[in-house]
């Protein structure tokens, strides 16, 4: 047993040794949180980035075995430092794979770097979606589902309800604008109306008076199923429950949320991965979390698989057909070739359990159920990746 171990010691020193070491790079803006009505649950100081480096601790257990040596440069730019002077560093450095968490303005000018011509760039946090159309980037991939995917989940979910009388109330912030304008589309899409809608106009503290305020604001809405709510922000939306002038459900950002994952999805074994990042991280695992994870096991899944280790050959692979990502959502995840979209299921949550995972049955599409969600082919605006 001694001699077995003392061999088993030798091999894995010189496996070591001979491994072939490749670079992944966490670039990060941290943005300064902005004031919200409640502050009882802010987000964690790692969001994001605890998944990727979950991630690196599952690749680099097999990356022992095919040597390979995966290693993870964390770059955190705090948010009165020039982002573009660390981009440019880190680059000059020889980062080629970069996981970003950045604001949409960020991300385009560092895809538009002259250093950036060649690198892959993994974006996990902007669902805006001009990043996936009018302003898409060849270097960009998505591991986070954009907005319109969010909201094609939402209204899917009302279709498979036969909940046909909505209303919608919408937050001041310019993400609750492009949320709720995504949601309007997306009711269109699935042959779904408002019946009404309001704007968010109070700046009482709802802490105090939302029993008070909130049903006189809802009392002039017209009769609906549920109400939808674009708080993106997580600002009032909160406060609605139980205090609306009709005794309805909510959903958007509140109440019934799609969203990419959350610490409630427990199916496919996604257990085994929600225990592993609690023990990490000692928090739930959010969808800001997941989509930095699925990156890098995104990369190191293309690595392995197709042999190349360079930029363009792995994006290559990825918008392939030949792509098939275990993410823990039932399906195999991959990227549309269109617009660099990853493809995932979403649940649809609320604070306690999975209530539904779309697309849902019924929803057809003739190559890709998941492509019901989002932007198809025909509608994309993209010309970056070719359309």
């Amino acid at each position: 047993m001694k001699f077995l171990t003392t061999v088993a010691v030798a091999w894995l020193a010189c496996a070591s040794a001979q491994a072939e070491v490749l670079r992944l790079d966490w670039l990060e803006r941290q943005v300064t949180p902005p004031p919200v009505l409640s502050n009882l649950a802010g987000d964690p100081d790692d969001l994001g980035i605890a998944g990727a480096r979950l991630s690196l601790e599952d690749i680099t257990k097999t990356g022992k075995f095919l040597g390979i040596d995966w290693q993870l440069h964390e770059t955190r730019v705090p948010p009165d430092a020039p982002f573009l002077t660390a981009a440019k560093k880190i680059l000059a450095e020889g980062a080629q794979i970069l996981v970003t968490r950045a604001p949409a303005e960020d991300l385009l000018a560092l895809a538009d770097l002259p250093e950036a011509k060649d690198v892959l760039i993994f974006n996990t946090s902007a669902e805006d979606m001009p990043l996936r159309g009018t302003q898409c980037r060849a270097n960009i991939l998505h591991s986070t589902p954009s907005v319109a995917m969010r909201t094609d989940a939402l209204a899917q979910a009302l279709v498979v309800k036969r909940w046909t009388k909505l209303a919608l109330v919408t937050g001041p912030h310019p993400e609750d604008k492009a949320f709720a304008e995504a949601l309007k589309t997306s009711l269109g899409k699935f042959g779904l109306a408002l019946a009404g809608e309001k704007d968010w106009p109070l700046t009482a503290d709802m802490r105090r008076s939302a029993a008070a305020e909130v049903p006189l604001f809802m009392q002039d809405l017209p009769e609906h199923d549920i109400l939808l709510v674009a708080d993106e922000r997580g600002d009032f939306g909160r406060y609605l429950p139980y205090n609306t002038w009709l005794p309805r459900p909510i959903a958007g950002s509140e109440g019934l949320q799609p969203l990419g994952w959350a610490g409630v999805v427990e199916q496919n074994g996604a257990a085994q991965l929600q225990d592993r990042f609690r023990m990490a991280s000692g928090r739930d695992m959010r969808a800001a979390d997941y989509a930095a994870w699925v990156a890098v096991a995104a990369v190191s899944d293309a690595r392995t698989r197709s042999g190349a280790g360079d930029p363009r050959s792995l994006r290559d692979y990825l918008i392939s057909d030949k792509a098939r990502i275990a993410g823990f959502l039932g399906q195999p995840l991959s990227f549309r070739p269109w617009d660099g979209q990853m493809r995932q299921p979403l649940p649809l949550v609320t604070e306690r359990a999975v209530i539904a995972t779309a697309p849902f049955e019924g929803f057809l599409h003739h190559a890709n159920e998941m492509d019901t969600l989002g932007t198809d082919r025909p509608e994309t605006l993209c010309k970056a990746f070719g359309g």
